[in-house]
C-alpha cells in the first residue's frame, strides 16, 4: 500500500491540474455521488480546495473518505522501487487535432473502418480509435491549426499507415465517400499509396511498401 505521502502528493496534483484547467479532472470528480451529473467544463468552473482533492483521491483509492484513507495507511512503510531496466522504444502514436472528438471518431469509424478504443470526457475532448496495428489519438483543440495549412500544402501528410493490400483498401474506401488529397499511386521510391483527408484536415496516408 502507497503511504500517506503519496496520496497527499496525488490530492495536490489534482489541485494543480485543475488550476491548469486540465479537463480530466471532471471524471475524477465524478467519482464522488454528488457530482456525477457535473460536466467537464463545470468541474473547472467550481472551485477544487484541497480537502475536496483529498476526498476525490481517497474514494479513487477505494476507500470512503480521507479519514478513512489516513486511518489505512497509518504506519505504511515505504517499499524500494525495483529496478526498471533500459528503456525500451514502443511504438509511435499520432495525434490529431480535432474540433469535435466525438465527430471525429464516428468518421474514423464509420468512414475508415476504425474501432472506437475510448472517448474520454463529458463531453469527449480525448480518444482513440484503432484498425488492426494502427493507432490514432484524438485531441480537442478549438481550431484546429493545421487544417489551413494542409489545405494549401501538397502532401503534408501527419500520419503514415501501413497496408497489406493497399488497393483493396483504397476501393473500400470508394464506395464510403472519403476525400481523398492523393488517389491510389505508385511512387518512385517502390510504394504504392494513398491519402484521406478527415473532416478536421488531417490527411493520413496508407502505404503497401514493396
Amino acid at each position: 500500500m502507497a503511504t500517506i505521502e503519496t496520496y497527499r502528493k496525488l490530492a495536490k496534483l489534482l489541485v494543480r491540474w485543475h488550476r491548469e484547467g486540465n479537463y480530466s479532472v471532471g471524471g475524477k470528480l465524478r467519482m464522488l455521488d454528488r457530482f456525477r451529473h457535473v460536466t467537464d467544463r463545470d468541474a473547472l468552473d467550481m472551485p477544487m480546495p484541497l480537502a475536496l482533492a483529498q476526498e476525490v483521491i481517497a474514494v479513487e483509492a477505494g476507500f470512503a473518505d480521507w479519514p478513512a484513507l489516513k486511518a489505512a495507511t497509518a504506519g505504511s512503510a515505504k517499499t524500494p522501487r525495483p529496478d526498471p531496466g533500459a528503456p525500451v522504444v514502443g511504438g509511435a502514436v499520432p495525434i490529431f487535432f480535432v474540433s469535435d472528438v466525438a465527430a471525429a471518431a464516428a468518421f474514423y469509424r464509420d468512414k475508415l473502418g476504425f474501432a472506437v478504443d475510448f472517448l474520454h470526457g463529458k463531453p469527449p475532448f480525448y480518444g482513440a480509435v484503432s484498425r488492426g496495428g494502427a493507432r490514432l489519438h484524438l485531441r480537442f483543440v478549438g481550431k484546429p491549426n493545421f487544417a489551413a495549412l494542409a489545405a494549401t500544402e501538397p502532401s503534408l501528410i501527419l500520419a503514415t499507415i501501413a497496408v497489406s493490400n493497399v488497393k483493396a483498401l483504397f476501393e473500400e474506401y470508394q464506395g464510403r465517400d472519403v476525400a481523398f488529397p492523393q488517389h491510389i499511386t505508385k511512387q518512385a521510391w517502390g510504394g504504392t499509396d494513398f491519402q484521406v483527408r478527415d473532416p478536421d484536415g488531417n490527411v493520413l496516408s496508407f502505404v503497401q511498401y514493396g
